[in-house]
């Protein structure tokens, strides 16, 4: 016999709703601008009442930067560097993968960085994900335990913020593909780090890439 009052209603655990109200926060935030969203109209997207919402997240920055820790992670883990491959090989696929979640998060992408001059702690977060990328590129065409000299620091960090502002350009025209766009990115690095005097760095990269060509 059918149980005419349809399935059981099942109360979410902690974990699983945190999980879908940042879920819900990538969209909202990625439909609507930082200063359209309130906590009321976030509870009513998520069903759920406002003090419930104020119960997860004390406050909609508390929320917004949950949702960019998320992301971040997840960031993170696709572009960790396969350690079994020369550094140019491991920065080159990183960067595709980057490119491709880019690719994937557009919208979310465009108005993180929009939204980085108007919350100071999400100007922050953005700068450590800097910070870090910075240091695991570094590590990488150095070399465990050699010291990085000044300027390569300085051009891969510029880079960095180089790259976000072809980034965007790439996803307002669409008219590079995303090979042509990690070429020249690559290109780009390699330059900067040319120009620094880091010539030694760079004739190392493209030896050890010549090299894994040449096996492959």
């Amino acid at each position: 016999m059918t149980d005419a009052r349809g399935p059981a209603y099942r109360r979410l655990d902690v974990d699983e709703r945190r999980a879908q109200l940042i879920a819900l926060g990538e969209k909202l935030f990625t439909s609507s601008a930082y200063s359209e969203l309130s906590m009321a109209r976030i509870a009513r997207e998520a069903g759920i009442s406002k003090a419930l919402l104020y119960h997860y997240f004390p406050s909609k920055q508390a929320y917004f930067q949950a949702t960019l820790q998320a992301a971040a992670e997840e960031l993170r883990a696709r572009t960790e560097p396969d350690a079994t491959l020369p550094p140019a090989q491991q920065l080159e696929r990183s960067l595709d993968v980057y490119l491709g979640w880019i690719e994937e998060h557009r919208e979310g992408y465009e108005k993180l960085l929009i939204t980085v001059g108007e919350v100071p702690e999400v100007r922050a977060m953005v700068e450590e994900v800097r910070s870090s990328t910075a240091t695991r590129i570094l590590g990488g065409i150095a070399g465990e335990g050699v010291a990085v000299p000044p300027g390569a620091r300085t051009a891969v960090r510029g880079w960095l913020w180089f790259m976000d502002g072809a980034c965007l350009d790439w996803i307002a025209h669409r008219d590079l593909s995303r090979d042509e766009l990690r070429g020249l990115l690559l290109g780009t690095l390699f330059g900067a780090l040319m120009a620094s005097g880091s010539t030694e760095v760079v004739q190392a990269l493209t030896a050890a890439a010549a090299t894994a060509a040449a096996d492959g």
